[in-house]
């Protein structure tokens, strides 16, 4: 319904023509903004719901006093890898894992294996690669989440939040607290629920225009035969190279599979372009617009930093065995 809407609304009633560059970015827009803050939306009200009758303080207080040996990150990795959610997306839920107290490092995790791994992306690239080749991708984009999520938990970034984050928290402890100790019903909380998520929408909506418009930038107007010629086998650099130059970019990983398969039609290493693909779909301009709402941009970096250079280690090992 969303894609029809926006399709009416940019072709139809506005009459931007779909092969258009304009067309193509303007309906990406509109479609993504408006999916992405509805998402925002029945994602905090569910959490809100989660808060108000599930123990998540006894969660919370589990997972950082429990001995877990890694399975908190295995398992949020998992619950990233099979939900179809593009990087902008994931940041509704990961907001919602915050909100609830869930270490950060658990939810680095879920974070960073939602956009790379999905069933779509792997169907897709089942029928263009290989079995050996998809296997290869979705254990990887697993192993990926856990370590970036142990590395990130280790480094005990809490400070770098913001204090919008912070505020909400404490309120959803306070509310929570409130509601335990007396008998309020379903229908009595749902008002006020559905008001704090709509405060969470109020909260980060400009950033969400700003993300999607530079991914809507960067989705209409950036040839794809750009890329390529960076990204050749005799390149040294090119695993780096094309992460980096993955950065502006922002696409779903169903949406960037094909035009991996054109790279490695054109000679280049199935390894620098799955390495591309996983920063494309993990990394983006648009996703650290986004995030500004909720971190630093000081622990913004700190988690490019580290998944970047995962990725291009993973994509020199991917062209060795690949």
């Amino acid at each position: 319904m969303i894609q029809s809407f926006a399709d009416w609304l940019v072709y139809g009633l506005l009459g931007l023509d779909s092969a258009s560059r304009l067309g193509g970015a303007l309906d990406f827009f509109v479609y993504d903004t408006l999916k992405i803050l509805l998402l925002l939306f029945l994602i905090s009200s569910v959490m809100g719901v989660v808060n108000a009758y599930f123990p998540v303080e006894r969660l919370r207080h589990y997972l950082q006093t429990h001995r877990l040996y890694g399975l908190q990150y295995l398992l949020a990795a998992l619950f990233g890898a099979i939900t179809p959610f593009c990087s902008c997306s994931s940041i509704p839920l990961f907001i919602g894992f915050v909100k609830g107290g869930i270490p950060l490092g658990v939810t680095f995790a879920f974070l960073i294996t939602s956009p790379l791994v999905n069933e779509v992306a792997v169907a897709m690239f089942l029928g263009s690669f290989g079995l050996q080749a998809t296997l290869v991708y979705v254990c990887s984009g697993i192993v990926l989440g856990c370590l970036g999520g142990m590395v990130l938990g280790r480094l005990r970034l809490d400070a770098y939040l913001t204090d919008w984050v912070r505020e909400v928290q404490a309120h959803a402890d306070a509310q929570t607290a409130h509601w335990e100790g007396g008998a309020v019903s379903f229908w009595q909380r749902l008002p006020v629920i559905l008001a704090d998520a709509w405060q969470i929408v109020r909260g980060v909506w400009l950033y969400v225009l700003l993300g999607i418009g530079v991914g809507a930038l960067m989705h209409g107007f950036v040839p794809e035969g750009f890329f390529a010629q960076f990204m050749g086998r005799d390149n040294w650099l090119a695993v780096p190279l094309s992460v980096v130059l993955a950065v502006p970019m922002y696409a779903n990983a169903a949406g960037i599979v094909p035009v991996v398969e054109v790279f490695v039609a054109k000679g280049i290493p199935l390894g620098t372009a799955i390495a591309f693909m996983m920063a494309v779909v993990g990394l983006s301009l648009p996703e650290a617009t986004l995030l500004k709402k909720v971190m630093t941009w000081r622990l913004i970096a700190i988690f490019f930093a580290t998944v970047a250079s995962f990725i291009v280690l993973l994509g020199y090992v991917f062209n060795l065995v690949l």
